[in-house]
């Protein structure tokens, strides 16, 4: 079993962009829309790094099923 760098870097960012996006949810709204045009920009990119890992832990999980070919060494 070789190493697959795309499992730390999934979990990693899903971590990170779930606590980006729950502080997002929880901050204080008025204050955030007058620095962001009305904008929650730490939902929205909590919410895009989430999905990003997401994407990564899912392309380890195809790989390990054998639908993917493991990533090239070198």
């Amino acid at each position: 079993m070789t190493f697959d760098v795309r499992l730390p870097i999934g979990l990693l960012f899903l971590a990170i962009g779930a606590l980006v996006a729950a502080y997002g949810l929880t901050a204080d709204q008025a204050a955030m829309s007058a620095h962001s045009a009305g904008l929650n920009i730490d939902l929205v990119w909590g919410l895009v790094m989430a999905g990003f890992g997401a994407v990564m832990l899912v392309l380890v999980w195809l790989a390990r099923k054998g639908d993917l070919p493991p990533p090239s060494e070198g």
